[in-house]
């Protein structure tokens, strides 16, 4: 081989490198596709973390709101109505899922 055949030779195999990368990058890709399809939906999953998160975090803020404003209302700071509007806040904020289910229950949906 001369020199020259050999250079070449060299450069058509740097060449395919970069094709043979890009390959298995698709592929790699396809694969993660394939599993992400299959292990459910990723919004699902997170939303129902953070409203996991959301209800440990609020539970101790909801029983203190709920003691603070019935204490304030008993001594004549705020009305009744304002405690009436929290112990409402808290049923919804914490009912929030059984009620959707509940009113797609209704409507078959």
């Amino acid at each position: 081989m001369c020199p020259s055949e050999v250079s070449t030779a060299r450069h058509g195999a740097a060449r395919s490198t970069p094709r043979v990368q890009r390959a298995l990058v698709l592929m790699l890709f396809a694969m993660l596709g394939w599993g992400t399809a299959c292990a459910g939906s990723p919004f699902a999953t997170g939303s129902g973390a953070m409203q996991t998160q959301l209800v440990s975090i609020l539970t101790p803020l909801a029983a203190v709101a709920v003691m603070v404003s019935g204490v304030m209302a008993w001594f004549g700071r705020i009305s009744w109505w304002w405690m009436v509007g929290v112990v409402l806040g808290t049923v919804l904020v914490f009912g929030g899922p059984q009620i959707v289910s509940w009113i797609r229950g209704m409507f078959g949906v």
